[in-house]
Formats: C-alpha cells, sequence, structure tokens
C-alpha cells in the first residue's frame, strides 16, 4: 500500500494496518475482516470467523478486524462497499475473498485449499514432531477479542474464545481470569470455580495480577440470592433509604443478578449520603465491582464518571 503524499491520519493508518495485517502476513495466512458495530450481518459471521481461526492457528492461521467506521482510509483502498468483507491475505496481498463463506465448512474447505498451495509457516517446523502453537502475538490478539466480546455483553463468546485460548497457552492468566469472568457473567458460578482451583493450583498463574479481576467476580457472584430474596431486599432498601446495611446488601445481591445498574445506583446514593459510613464500604464495593467488570468496560467508564461527580462534583 503506497504512503507517499498521505495526510498524518492517513499514513498513521497505513502504519497500522503494516503491523497488524502485512507483517503478519508474511508469514502467516491473514484472515482480513472488514466490519462494524452496527452490522447485523458481522455479528453473526464473526463468531465463526474467531472459532475457525482459533482452530487453525497452529497451521498459521490468524484473524485481523479493520472496523471500517474507524478506518476508513484502508476501507477505501481496498473499495470495500458492503460488509461483511473478507479476504485471505498472504505476504501483503489479498489472495481470495472468503466474504461468501459464512458457515464453518465452507470456511475450512477454502483455508485448506489455500494452505495446501502457499508456503505458510504454521503446524509442525522442520525435524519437529508436535504443532507450534500461536504466536505470543497472535495469543493477544485473541485475547483482546475476548475481552471486546465481554465488554459487550457476549459473554458466551467470551467464553468460548478464553476457553480456547487456555487449551494452546495453559500458562495465559488473563485468558484464565477472562474465562471465569465469562462463566460468572452467563450464571456458571460452579464451573468458574471449577477453573479458578486450576488457576490456583498453579502458583505461576495464582499469583498473577491478571487473576484479581476473576476473583472479585467470583467473590461478588457469591452474593447471589433468589428471585424472592432479591425482592424482599429491594423492598427493604426502598423503604428505609437511611439504612445503609440494607442498601449495601440490595446493591450486592442486585449485582450478583446482573442487575448491574441498580447495584450502581444504589451505591453512588450511599456514597452521596455518606461516604465514611463502615470505612468506605459503599466505594469499596463499588471500586471491586468495577474490577470484576474491567476497568476498559463502557459501562465501567461510565460509572466512574459518575463516581467522580460525586466525590468531586
Amino acid at each position: 500500500m503506497a504512503s507517499m503524499g498521505l495526510s498524518i491520519d492517513e499514513q498513521k493508518a497505513v502504519d497500522r494496518f503494516r503491523k497488524t495485517v502485512v507483517e503478519p502476513s508474511q508469514s502467516k495466512l491473514v484472515i482480513l475482516d472488514f466490519w462494524a458495530e452496527w452490522c447485523g450481518p458481522c455479528k453473526a459471521l464473526t463468531p465463526v470467523l474467531e472459532k475457525v481461526a482459533g482452530e487453525y492457528a497452529d497451521k498459521g492461521v490468524v484473524l485481523a478486524k479493520i472496523n471500517v467506521d474507524e478506518e476508513q482510509f484502508i476501507a477505501a483502498q481496498f473499495q470495500v462497499r458492503s460488509i461483511p468483507t473478507v479476504y485471505a491475505m498472504f505476504q501483503g496481498q489479498p489472495i481470495a475473498d472468503l466474504t461468501n463463506a459464512r458457515s464453518e465448512s465452507q470456511l475450512k474447505a477454502i483455508l485448506d485449499q489455500l494452505l495446501a498451495q502457499l508456503p505458510v509457516q504454521g503446524g509442525a517446523g522442520e525435524g519437529a514432531g508436535a504443532p507450534q502453537g500461536p504466536s505470543p502475538e497472535e495469543i493477544a490478539q485473541f485475547v483482546k477479542m475476548g475481552d471486546e466480546a465481554l465488554s459487550a455483553g457476549d459473554a458466551q463468546r467470551a467464553a468460548s474464545i478464553f476457553a480456547q485460548i487456555t487449551e494452546f497457552a495453559e500458562d495465559h492468566a488473563a485468558a484464565h481470569a477472562g474465562l471465569v469472568r465469562a462463566l460468572v457473567q452467563l450464571g456458571e458460578v460452579d464451573q468458574a470455580r471449577q477453573v479458578m482451583e486450576v488457576i490456583d493450583s498453579d502458583p505461576r498463574l495464582a499469583t498473577d495480577p491478571a487473576i484479581a479481576p476473576a476473583r472479585s467476580a467470583l467473590e461478588l457472584a457469591g452474593e447471589r440470592v433468589d428471585d424472592g430474596e432479591l425482592a424482599a431486599l429491594r423492598a427493604a432498601a426502598e423503604g428505609d433509604p437511611a439504612n445503609m446495611d440494607a442498601q449495601l446488601a440490595y446493591a450486592e445481591a442486585a449485582f450478583a443478578a446482573g442487575q448491574r445498574d441498580a447495584a450502581a445506583d444504589t451505591l453512588l446514593a450511599m456514597i452521596a449520603a455518606d461516604r465514611e459510613w463502615n470505612e468506605g464500604a459503599a466505594r469499596t464495593k463499588l471500586l471491586k465491582i468495577f474490577e470484576a467488570t474491567g476497568l476498559e468496560d463502557e459501562w465501567v467508564v461510565g460509572v466512574r464518571r459518575r463516581l467522580s461527580r460525586v466525590l468531586f462534583g
């Protein structure tokens, strides 16, 4: 992709594309997916692409996603007129249009044909008896996808992505933590606890700072009650706003039940009323919720702004 005569923003876009697509494609087969947040078909295709890319990672296949709203210049260079548009890239060039491959079987059939014809680096190397796993860069890319799915509220897809990562990167703390958080969001608390037991059995994982959000998520999930108890706690909190113990009990149960807006509203009201109550228990609980949800999550970012207004406004 030529870079002469480009604006600064266009040059930055080219540099990002070179790093995420062109450079990996020198030795890997890159599935290049042009998508957008508002595109329904894109959301349907994304899990297929991610699943197949994960399964073919040891064969040298990498998935790269280009948001057409954020990278309009790159999309224009590829003359993208509709989305999703998907290409197979090798050594910096598009070698196949994968857009019409909407099922796993169709996509795998095309990839198998391409891999049989191209000198893609993947699988067993010369003299090696076992297939090589994905590179640290590729693993980081999958972790990012999992985090994005979790932030978007698609816990099922996030759990699938993180579970695949832990299969070929057993010591990857962020992937294990993401899997626990995704399972908690799905309500699979017992399964999340089993994953945490695996984490705790490995000193390297158990002491990794990346595990802290997963522990917080699991701790908060332990406060879940049935619908009847939740209704009673809500009634008690609404009936006596000055009762801080009742407010905290309801906030904890609401978050564990997936009602995070109600939990945040209650905790923020408590902080506004008496931020020092019980050694700042409401703020401490809210910060733990932030940690469990993920500090980059859009919901967390919004609530943190509200917290700042309560504390400093």
